[in-house]
């Protein structure tokens, strides 16, 4: 090609323009590897700038050859602050590169504005032949096979490498083999040497290295396996994955894909084979920690609860030593792998738990099981962490698997009753009664049923606001109320039941500023389910303060709270047994057998059990509470009215 004798800058511009690209660049790995990331943040968009000025005033000038080699090389700088200061590198084709190739062109006496940037790559690669541009154009090749691998155009990047590595047909300029003639172009690139007189801020090795991870990716994930598994088709995501495992990838990347593997095995039914994949994943590399949070999530799925709590303790321990946090405060590469394979699907599966959501697993898992030493242990352990202020690292998007922190504490608090530690449970309440006072209408006036209060009609926003707020202020009133509940059971099993009634009472008395308004019914179906779960607080603590009353010897007292019991959740059977027992104290006996056939006769309500009317369970901070409200004595109880009724049947009379 003939090259054009622009007017080539005067050598003291082309040094001072150096010079600041050397010291731009110097500045950067200083603050890179200062353990900085805030610093490193902050610097990297400050350098944003700076480069894209520098790049301003050498393109001031027209294109000369001689100022082409620093020119493309502090455009090769510039665009990897741009794509590093941004989420995704999917933000359209990358205009600077198109115009480092115009000017090449222009340098060289030829045009190119009317070709696609394929046609502009095909033509630059095959007739510039200057050796001094040789290696900025390579890596600026590298940088648009990193925004094409963005948009998932994986053949045009598989043309330009074709063209980069002169392999094959050099003139083609799209790619339709398979993952493996992609990654092993990518492989095959020669990469240039970094001249000291033209400093990068990333070496193009490193790049090349994220080029690969990536394509691994997208060649057998992305571009086929995620879709199918986020579509449901199982079986084509497993077969695509399964490729994908088979191809030329880092270590790294090959557990990852084990992992998602495992996920598809498990959404296919086929528990065993996830955990083979898991296990694979470990074995190439035991860093890969969405593994061990899979693997547990798989032991639970099996009920095999020792394996599963082994799993978590391993993932806790791990992240300890490197949390994510720290792992990724530090933007030692401006170009990641997750810029280019950037699907929410893929972020979901490989998540990277926090400390603090592990040892919140830990701890709920053992309460489940019924370890609670343990239980009591790791919920200490999570509320420490809380404390000192590491929560607010945790993600609270959706994906963390943590609850609100008040049900946290009425967890831990439900842990140390049934532990013993009564007195430390009423310390814990205490905390989640005094910080939820201020945040609880006098009156609270809410639609009782699901249809009523999740349908708003559309574009009503002020009306969805005003829902959201109900819930949020339903959900305050059941944790305080929860609250009041748990105290009461705990000064009770300290024998203190005078104590124990005017915690009831409390909590009862709260219960109160709810008004349910909508079919003038007492509810029986689809309840809304912080509705729900306030009904059941009402109830258990009902029984609650029967029971004391009953160790008061204030019966008639205690009847009234099981009749009040009972007309909430009919048949439930705790209230049912202790109303029979108040009535038989009371020596109506007569009443209380009438009442024990009946409800010996009819199967027992659902209230009684673990879940809701709807199946769905009760939140796990009332577990002991619904222990403790079970009717202690019902063998006992039934023995005395089955020998009265007995006597009944002999002698009528009597």
């Amino acid at each position: 090609m003939k090259r054009r004798r622009g007017a080539a800058p005067e050598p003291g511009c082309l040094q001072a323009w150096a010079a600041e690209n050397q010291a731009l660049a110097g500045r950067w790995r200083a603050a890179r590897c200062s353990g900085s990331g805030g610093a490193a943040a902050r610097e990297a968009r400050q350098q944003q700038g700076s480069f894209g000025e520098l790049l301003l005033r050498m393109r001031g000038l027209p294109a000369a050859l001689p100022t082409l080699p620093l020119e493309l090389t502090v455009l090769y700088n510039s665009l990897l602050f741009t794509m590093g200061a941004s989420d995704s590198a999917i933000e359209g084709e990358a205009e600077g590169i198109r115009q480092g190739l115009l000017r090449v062109l222009e340098a060289c006496g030829a045009c190119g504005q009317d070709l696609s940037t394929e046609e502009l790559w095909q033509k630059v690669l095959q007739e510039v032949t200057a050796e001094e541009l040789q290696a900025p154009l390579h890596r600026l090749g590298g940088l648009q096979a990193a925004w094409w691998l963005a948009a998932h155009r994986l053949g045009s990047t598989a043309g330009l490498f074709h063209l980069l590595s002169n392999a094959g047909d050099s003139g083609r300029a799209c790619c339709t083999e398979g993952e493996n003639e992609l990654l092993s172009l990518l492989k095959a690139w020669r990469v240039p040497a970094e001249e000291a007189s033209l400093p990068l801020v990333q070496r193009t090795e490193d790049l090349k290295g994220i080029l690969c991870t990536a394509a691994a990716f997208l060649q057998g994930l992305c571009a086929g396996g995620l879709q199918e598994l986020e579509a449901g088709n199982f079986p084509a995501a497993f077969s695509l994955l399964q490729e994908a495992a088979g191809g030329f990838c880092s270590k790294r990347v090959l557990a990852q894909i084990y992992t998602c593997l495992s996920c598809c095995a498990q959404r296919m039914g086929k528990p065993q084979t996830a955990l083979q994949h898991l296990k694979r994943a470990l074995q190439v590399d035991f860093q890969c920690l969405p593994a061990l949070s899979h693997a547990a999530a798989v032991y639970h799925e099996l009920g095999e609860t020792d394996a599963e709590l082994q799993a978590l303790a391993l993932l806790y321990e791990a992240l300890e030593k490197n949390p994510p946090a720290a792992a990724s405060s530090s933007p030692y590469f401006l170009i990641r792998t997750e810029l280019l394979v950037h699907t929410p699907l893929l972020a979901t599966l490989l998540r990277h738990c926090h400390p603090s959501e592990v040892k919140y697993l830990l701890a709920q898992r053992c309460l489940q099981d019924g370890r609670v030493a343990d239980a009591v242990e790791h919920y200490l352990d999570f509320l420490a962490l809380l404390q000192e202020g590491l929560q607010q690292q945790v993600p609270l998007d959706g994906s963390s698997a943590l609850p609100r922190i008040p049900e946290v504490f009425l967890e831990a608090a439900s842990a140390l009753e049934q532990a013993g530690r009564h007195q430390d449970a009423i310390t814990m309440c205490e905390e989640v009664i005094s910080r939820t006072t201020d945040l609880i209408p006098r009156m609270l006036r809410v639609e009782e049923r699901l249809e009523q209060m999740e349908c708003p009609s559309p574009g009503a926003g002020l009306a969805g606001g005003l829902l959201s707020q109900k819930k949020e202020r339903l959900c305050c009133l059941a944790w305080r109320a929860a609250g009041y509940l748990h105290q009461g059971w705990a000064w009770a099993m300290l024998g203190e039941s005078k104590e124990a009634v005017t915690q009831f009472s409390r909590g009862l008395g709260d219960l109160l500023r709810v008004q349910l308004y909508g079919s003038g019914v007492e509810p029986k179906e689809n309840l809304l389910p912080e509705v729900e779960v306030l009904q059941k607080i009402r109830l258990l603590s009902l029984i609650g303060r029967g029971t004391q009353f009953l160790e008061l010897g204030r019966h008639k007292e205690a009847l009234l709270d099981f009749q009040h019991g009972l007309q909430i959740s009919p048949g439930d059977p705790a209230a049912a047994s202790y109303l029979v027992q108040a009535l038989w104290k009371l020596d109506r006996k007569q009443e209380a057998a009438a009442h024990w056939q009946k409800f010996s006769q009819s199967p027992p309500g659902e209230d009684g059990q673990q879940e809701g009317r709807q199946g769905r369970p009760f939140p796990l901070y009332l577990a002991s509470c619904l222990k403790q409200a079970v009717f202690p004595h019902s063998e006992s109880l039934a023995r005395s009215i089955q020998d009265y009724l007995g006597t009944r049947s002999r002698d009528p009379l009597s």
